[in-house]
């Protein structure tokens, strides 16, 4: 048996040459097998958890709570309109003075025909007293009692939007005075003054939100 062959093979082979051929072991695809499965699972719970971050910073967990414990804030609400203390007078429920506290002649009496064709009583038409006369510099000024503040001023306020309320606390009577000053041109649009009257009525609640 040469010496260059290898024990065992009972001289059947015979090695020639000057390098020795190398033995590798079989290859372990059993392991192979069980790094690619482990590889998956961490894979699948990477993927998962990072599924449940998302839901977290998108609301998705919301569903989840909603279900058990009924915790979910709810969509955004109008709180319903509080009732007013006093109901406000329609204009066929106020007097009003119109009083003219301007050099322009028969400027009272238009206003107060202007008023009366929208509803409103008229009182007495004339000039302004001497407190007021010609020292109304804005469109005018609203005077009534001081029940008529919530009451018949903001209703006729809706007709003259720049004129200024006051109230007397010794006043008696429920009527109220329009006293037209320098920078009065017209009165409101009646339109614009229907519309003004409406949401006067009706006010629109304010929008809120429920709490979580």
């Amino acid at each position: 048996m040469s010496m260059l062959t290898p024990p065992g093979m009972g001289g059947k082979y015979r090695i020639t040459g000057n390098k020795y051929p190398r033995m590798r072991r079989p290859r372990r695809r059993g392991r192979l097998v069980v790094l690619v499965a482990a590889s998956a699972v961490v894979l699948g719970v990477g993927g998962w958890g990072t599924l449940q971050l998302v839901d977290v910073f998108t609301g998705g967990g919301r569903k989840a709570s909603a279900a058990g414990g009924g915790t979910e804030c709810g969509p955004a609400t109008k709180a319903s309109p509080s009732p007013s203390a006093r109901p406000l007078p329609e204009p066929r429920a106020i007097t009003v003075n119109v009083l003219n506290a301007t050099t322009r002649s028969g400027l009272a009496k238009k206003t107060a025909d202007e008023l009366k064709k929208r509803g409103f009583k008229i009182g007495d038409v004339g000039n302004a007293s001497k407190e007021y006369d010609k020292k109304v510099k804005g469109p005018g000024v609203l005077l009534g009692p001081a029940a008529a503040l919530d009451t018949s001023l903001p209703v006729l306020g809706t007709q003259l939007p720049g004129a200024e309320r006051r109230t007397e606390a010794a006043r008696k009577g429920t009527a109220v005075d329009l006293v037209i000053g320098d920078g009065f041109k017209e009165l409101a649009k009646r339109t614009d003054a229907d519309q003004a009257l409406t949401k006067l009525a009706r006010p629109e609640p304010t929008p809120t939100k429920k709490g979580c």
